[in-house]
C-alpha cells in the first residue's frame, strides 16, 4: 500500500489558478500510475487527470484538458495538479489516487486501491 496526502485546495475565484499537491509514501513508486479524481456531493467520483510514473504519459478528462496539467517529481514522490482558468464547475473535493495493477492510465475509480483523504477546491463566480 501507498499512503497519499493531498494539499493545496482553497477558495478561489473564476479565472484563478491553483496547484494541488499529493505526497506519496510507503511502497516504491516507480510502478504506480497516479491520478486525480474529483467529487461533488451526490455525484460519483470522476476522473480528472492521470500520469504514468516512469514514462510521463498523461491523460485528461475533456472538461479540464487545456486548463489543467498533471505532473510528478519522482525524486520527491510528489504528484501535482496545476489548475488554470478555474470555473465554478471545478468546485469539488479533489482526490489523489494510485494503482499498480493496470499498466496504463485508467479512468475507472474502482481500479484504484490507494486514495488520499481529499482536498476541497471551491471556485466562486
Amino acid at each position: 500500500q501507498v499512503q497519499l496526502v493531498e494539499s493545496g485546495g482553497q477558495l478561489a475565484q473564476a479565472g484563478d489558478s491553483l496547484k494541488l499537491s499529493c505526497a506519496a509514501s510507503g511502497r516504491t513508486f516507480t510502478n504506480y500510475f497516479m491520478s486525480w479524481f474529483r467529487q461533488v456531493p451526490g455525484k460519483e467520483r470522476e476522473f480528472v487527470a492521470g500520469i504514468s510514473w516512469s514514462v510521463g504519459n498523461t491523460d485528461y478528462a475533456d472538461s479540464v484538458r487545456g486548463r489543467f496539467t498533471i505532473s510528478r517529481d519522482n525524486a520527491k514522490n510528489m504528484v501535482y495538479l496545476q489548475m488554470n482558468d478555474l470555473k465554478p464547475d471545478d468546485t469539488a473535493t479533489y482526490y489523489c489516487a494510485a494503482q499498480s495493477i493496470y499498466r496504463e492510465i485508467v479512468r475507472e475509480e474502482r481500479r484504484y486501491n490507494n486514495w488520499g483523504q481529499g482536498t476541497q477546491v471551491t471556485v466562486s463566480s
